[in-house]
């Protein structure tokens, strides 16, 4: 399947946006004024963006505020918010996620779709471009739009020419009647390209590329060979696309809240079966609700272990849904809503057993999975075991719908006491510590204004730190199991040893047994 791209440029996106925010007045307003975007530029005020009808007085980007006020007497300049802008953009290509999950950024002001056999799912190309073309009227933007078969010969068609299709084949004869100016090279090259004689794409094209190399530099010449489809540079999507999705739209706004429960059902219910033919399940499922107005609201469930019940994953929606601080308002209707499964893993069917635990592990998974919906990933935890043999680091604390490490637990010693304790001071608590010899365990100590006598003891168990974590002055640890005269067990270890150059070694209580 040929690859297809679908450029769109806002070429007054700036005031467009303040436009819709009512900083601008509304087209048609009484007493029009032309507006534009100022920002320093060279110890000057230059302008950045223009409206439309400030172009039209013949005004452009780069000139001076002093020589456009001259020109306009009553030009309106407002600060450029560059930063706005952007997040603009970005909301609208997270809107342009319902044509395609291929959407990338193209500066400036625009936005790149790969819409390789998505055009189809709205009537072909022609259809797909007037949709679009009509949801962004609708949002008060002006916009052109152009498809190609290379990102960089969509880009050129959008940005220099009335926009359009491009017919498959029939690029390079299209292309090649460009101005030089869509090479976007700098103005010094523009100029000395058109001295030269060469006006459009076409002259550029007959002359050797070694040559343009040589004289304009290699960035001249891989834009030339992008833009007449000699290669292919593909785009990077903002978000990475999912393994799963299933969609639905409508051509009427949809805003029927009681019904879209329903909708989101049969999604669900779709995306289950999708699954199942894979031998998959899902760790997370994304709703995405796009409003006419352009808004998206997207929905997250998470689940602790891949599945794809649909009855399971419906009340994870309705839990969702319970818990939204700010509720799921239609507003004007929902044009389109996506369900997408962006982490799948293997799932194969589960075995029951006969003694029931594994419902019961259903069961507490159903719930953990509930609790997380409700209360938040961070505010659900489990612990985790860890690669290292620091007792500190051992274990940590993960979020419940996280993936488990690949660490594992270790199997303690049939008919042996546990290693570790199951409570860690944190930091160690420091004690006085008596021992028969220099390097033996301790056979009393003093911990909270108490004396214990120490019974039995189990030691040493040397731990070395971990020297690319703690670095290399970091003491060694002798650790030692020892029970008091009245049953209690304790954890206590000693750093530094006895020797006749250096600091007496020091005790400290690090946990305490069952």
């Amino acid at each position: 399947m040929p690859r297809r791209y679908l450029a769109l440029w806002f070429p007054f996106l700036a005031t467009d946006r303040l436009r819709r925010t009512g900083a601008i007045p509304a087209f048609g307003a009484p007493a029009e004024k032309s507006h534009v975007l100022v920002e320093t530029q060279h110890n000057a005020l230059r302008l950045v963006d223009c409206d439309r009808r400030a172009l039209d007085l013949g005004l452009t980007r780069g000139l001076t505020l002093a020589d456009a006020r001259a020109r306009v007497p009553d030009l309106v300049a407002l600060e450029a918010e560059p930063r706005a802008d952007r997040e603009f953009l970005e909301a609208l290509a997270a809107f342009c996620d319902r044509f395609t999950p291929l959407v990338a950024l193209d500066e400036p002001h625009g936005i790149m779709l790969d819409i390789t056999g998505c055009a189809h799912l709205f009537g072909g190309e022609e259809r797909m471009v007037g949709l679009v073309r009509r949801v962004m009227d609708r949002m008060g933007l002006s916009l052109k739009a152009a498809i190609a078969a290379t990102p960089d010969a969509a880009r050129a068609c959008a940005r220099f020419t009335r926009g359009g299709i491009i017919p498959p084949g029939r690029d390079e004869a299209v292309l090649r009647l460009l101005p030089v100016a869509a090479l976007e090279a700098e103005a010094e090259i523009v100029i000395a390209l058109s001295r030269a004689g060469l006006k459009t794409l076409a002259d550029v094209a007959a002359r050797p590329s070694e040559t343009l190399s040589a004289r304009f530099g290699e960035a001249l010449a891989t834009k030339l060979r992008r833009i007449l489809r000699c290669e292919d540079r593909r785009i990077t999507p903002l978000r990475s696309p999912p393994d799963c999705i299933v969609e639905r739209h409508f051509a009427e706004p949809f805003a029927d809240s009681a019904s879209l429960e329903a909708v989101v059902t049969r999604l669900i219910g779709e995306a289950a079966r999708v699954l199942e033919a894979r031998g998959e399940g899902g760790r997370v499922f994304e709703i995405a609700f796009f409003r006419s107005d352009g808004t998206v609201r997207r929905l997250a469930i998470e689940t602790g272990r891949p599945s794809r019940d649909a009855k399971a994953l419906l009340r994870l929606y309705r839990e969702r849904i319970e818990t939204l601080a700010d509720p799921l308002d239609p507003g004007f209707g929902f044009d389109a809503i996506k369900l997408s499964v962006p982490v799948c893993e293997l799932l194969n069917t589960p075995q029951h057993s006969l003694d029931g635990r594994a419902v019961e592990e259903e069961a507490v998974t159903d719930l953990v999975d509930r609790l997380v919906t409700r209360f938040g990933r961070d505010r659900v935890l489990r612990f985790a075991a860890q690669d290292t043999h620091h007792p500190v680091r051992a274990a940590k604390a993960l979020s419940a719908a996280a993936p488990l490490p690949e660490a594992v637990w270790p199997e303690p010693e049939p008919q042996e006491p546990p290693a570790r304790p199951l409570q860690l001071f944190e930091p160690p608590q420091p004690v006085e510590a008596i021992a028969e010899v220099p390097d033996g365990p301790p056979i009393r100590f003093r911990w909270r204004r108490l004396t214990h006598d120490v019974a039995r003891a189990e030691g040493p168990e040397r731990i070395a730190p971990e020297w690319w974590r703690d670095g290399s002055d970091e003491p060694m640890r002798d650790y030692y199991r020892v029970e008091d005269a009245q049953g209690r067990r304790f954890w206590l270890y000693r750093t530094g040893f006895y020797e006749a150059d250096s600091a007496p070694p020091r005790w400290f209580l690090h946990g305490l047994f069952a």
